[in-house]
């Protein structure tokens, strides 16, 4: 057998290469049956932060791997002044850091940057408004982050991001508008949001993975693979584990 690392846009992946064909494999966690214990995995936010764009390819291998098995989603947490840059002048320097950290052949665009706002309100509403067109994966919100973020587009503005995320998933772009302007999304927003600051935690994205029994992990500003992936083989181990016990013995007695 050999092993081989590839690298795709700074997601490192060890894969297991076989010299005959017919070898056996072995089945991973992600392919076993599916077990009782439910483990969720919640990827806190804010669409136009870049560091959260460069996690993306993690956030996608994650899925791929294990979306038969965990429970995947994503929820808005609203950047604030603390963390947001002053300058364009700032935000070029974080991104040339960020992208050097990431290997990233390009460098992220500041076009988009008004140092007017204090959030980024109209972006992550219309992500968020998508989810009630029945869009709950990432297309939508991937494509306002890379229209401002590769693109340099003013999603800043209702209308903008609208049009952005509209095309990508083939919504009126007019009733996207409507909706995302409502009362109801804006305080979808501010509740997770909220959630966000319950956790005690500053950096973007949040990953946390909670298990039914209790279980919690959470990554604060992590956007390597290994991590997370580690704990949620982890988890996954504990799930067949109390799976197997529960076949052999059943309930709790009830006193």
């Amino acid at each position: 057998m050999i092993l081989i690392r590839r690298w795709t846009f700074g997601v490192g992946r060890w894969m297991l290469a076989s010299k005959q064909p017919n070898a056996p494999r072995s089945t991973s966690n992600s392919q076993r049956p599916s077990q009782i214990m439910t483990i969720t995995v919640t990827d806190y936010l804010d669409v136009i932060s870049s560091w959260c764009f460069w996690s993306e390819p993690t956030w996608a291998e994650l899925r791929r791997r294990y979306e038969a098995r965990v429970k995947f989603q994503w929820k808005i947490a609203l950047m604030d002044p603390s963390g947001l840059p002053t300058s364009r002048e700032q935000e070029q320097w974080f991104y040339r850091r960020s992208g050097m950290m990431m290997r990233s052949p390009f460098m992220l665009d500041t076009d988009w940057y008004d140092p007017g706002l204090q959030e980024w309100l109209a972006p992550n509403c219309v992500a968020e408004a998508a989810k009630d067109f029945g869009f709950t994966d990432d297309r939508v919100r991937l494509a306002l982050a890379r229209a401002a973020l590769r693109e340099g587009k003013q999603v800043a503005d209702w209308n903008t991001a609208a049009e952005v995320g509209g095309e990508a998933g083939a919504i009126d772009a007019a009733k996207l508008l409507e909706r995302a302007k409502s009362p109801a999304i804006e305080n979808r927003v501010r509740a997770s949001t909220a959630e966000f600051r319950a956790l005690q935690i500053t950096q973007r994205p949040a990953f946390v993975i909670d298990t039914e029994i209790g279980d919690r992990a959470i990554f604060s500003g992590v956007v390597k693979l290994e991590p997370l992936a580690a704990t949620i083989e982890s988890m996954l181990e504990d799930a067949a584990a109390y799976a197997a016990h529960k076949a052999h013995f059943g309930d709790p007695p009830a006193k």
